[in-house]
């Protein structure tokens, strides 16, 4: 693959990030104050005391969270990373099992949650989850185009790669096959 095709698939890619990663910090989450907060920036007004609870953007309670200020209350992520790796882990040689289509940003984000020793457990189950996933989306794509089971079973990265295969198998066997 030449650097410009390499760059124009990596560009492909980090659109498809910025989009889904700019839902995702939407997203409301509940939250608990540690502490009494009064916050009053622009349109965001917070005026809490300790023990309340809240569903607030995630972009905003990052902030809180470094802060100190804030308890998440988002630990469902880890379980379900867990079950998507599980579920991949035991599916069959010829089917995939789905993730969400926001599913990449959602672990990367967790990942920067997690300590180090955490994160390199993590890391290596992410990484035969990932080869796996490429494997059989390789062997689908090369076979057939994408069709709508198959769409609602991928992320939005894995979809854009399966067209991207499929294209790029179809342009190969055109050129070999001399059509």
């Amino acid at each position: 693959m030449s650097s410009s095709n390499a760059l124009s698939v990596q560009s492909l890619f980090e659109g498809i990030k910025n989009t889904y990663l700019l839902e995702y910090l939407l997203e409301e989450i509940r939250i608990t104050f540690k502490s009494d907060v009064k916050i009053s920036i622009n349109d965001i007004k917070i005026d809490a005391k300790e023990g309340d609870m809240l569903l607030l953007p995630r972009w905003l309670t990052k902030i809180l969270s470094r802060k100190n200020l804030i308890d998440i209350q988002d630990n469902e992520i880890s379980s379900y990373v867990s079950k998507a790796l599980n579920r991949e882990r035991i599916s069959r040689p010829h089917d995939i099992s789905g993730v969400d289509s926001d599913f990449y940003i959602r672990v990367k984000d967790y990942l920067t949650s997690l300590n180090e020793k955490e994160r390199e457990n993590l890391m290596v189950s992410l990484n035969s989850f990932v080869m796996s996933r490429l494997e059989k989306i390789v062997k689908l794509a090369a076979a057939s185009s994408l069709s709508a089971e198959m769409e609602a079973k991928l992320s939005a990265e894995e979809r854009q790669l399966y067209n991207f295969v499929h294209s790029s198998s179809l342009a190969f066997k055109e050129w070999v096959l001399n059509k």
